[in-house]
C-alpha cells in the first residue's frame, strides 16, 4: 500500500511539473483550439441547424442545455450541449439512482428513460457535444482534455483524481475514443492522468482525428 501511495505521489508531481514547464505547448494548443473551433463551427453549422430544428419538433423545451461544470483549477463555467433529455430530467434523477451502472460518483444507465428520441441519436453520434465549440472559443475548454465534471462529482474525487483539474476540460479525450460507457470510473480517471503525463501536440492531433470516427457512430456511446 505504501508503494502505491508513493507511486501516486510521484505521478501527481510529474503532472503538476509538466503543467508548469510546457508553455510552448500551451500556446500552440490554444491556437489549435481557436482555429479548430472556428473551422468546426463553419463546417458543421448546417448539421447543427438540422439538429436544432429536429430537437424543437421532437419534444417541448429549449434547444440547448447549459449546465455548471468544473474547469481548470476548479473554476466553474456553463457548458453547452444540445438538449437530449426531457426538461425535468434533473427532477427524475433521484428515482433512477439505484439503477446507476457507473462506478464512482458518476451516473449513467444505458436505457435512460429521460432521453428523448432525437436525444438517443445525437448522443450516439456525439452531435450533442457540438455546442461546446463555443466553450472552446471562450477559452473555458479545449479540443482535447479530460471531460468536464459536475461539481457534485468533483466533491467526491480523491486527490489523485483531482489532478484532472490541472488542465482545461476537453471535447475529447482518451476515454471518449476508448470505450466510453464500457470503461469503469477508475479506469477513466487513470486514462485522464495518463494523458496529462504524456500530452503533446502530436498526441492531441491523433486524438482529434480518432474522434472523427466517433462522430459517425459509436456502439459504446450512450
Amino acid at each position: 500500500m505504501q508503494k502505491t501511495r508513493e507511486d501516486s505521489n510521484v505521478r501527481q508531481n510529474e503532472v503538476y511539473s509538466k503543467n508548469e514547464k510546457n508553455l510552448g505547448y500551451f500556446i500552440v494548443k490554444r491556437l489549435i483550439d481557436i482555429i479548430g473551433a472556428l473551422c468546426g463551427i463553419i463546417l458543421v453549422s448546417p448539421v447543427m441547424i438540422v439538429v436544432a430544428i429536429w430537437i424543437k419538433i421532437d419534444s417541448k423545451g429549449p434547444i440547448f442545455f447549459a449546465q455548471s461544470r468544473v474547469g481548470q483549477d476548479g473554476n466553474r463555467f456553463m457548458m453547452y450541449k444540445f438538449r437530449s433529455m426531457c426538461t425535468n430530467a434533473e427532477g427524475l434523477l433521484h428515482k433512477l439512482e439505484e439503477e446507476n451502472e457507473m462506478s464512482g460518483p458518476m451516473f449513467k444507465i444505458k436505457e435512460d428513460p429521460r432521453i428523448t428520441k432525437i436525444g438517443k441519436f445525437i448522443r450516439k453520434t456525439s452531435l450533442d457535444e457540438l455546442p461546446q465549440l463555443i466553450n472552446i472559443l471562450k477559452g473555458e475548454m479545449s479540443l482535447v482534455g479530460p471531460r468536464p465534471s459536475l461539481p457534485k462529482e468533483v466533491a467526491q474525487f480523491t486527490s489523485f483524481q483531482k489532478q484532472r483539474l490541472v488542465a482545461k476540460p476537453g471535447l475529447t479525450c482518451y476515454w471518449q475514443v476508448n470505450g466510453r460507457s464500457d470503461v469503469s470510473f477508475e479506469e477513466w480517471m487513470e486514462m485522464d492522468v495518463e494523458y496529462l503525463m504524456n500530452r503533446n501536440t502530436i498526441v492531441d492531433i491523433i486524438l482529434i482525428f480518432k474522434t472523427v470516427g466517433v462522430l459517425f457512430g459509436d456502439d459504446k456511446a450512450s
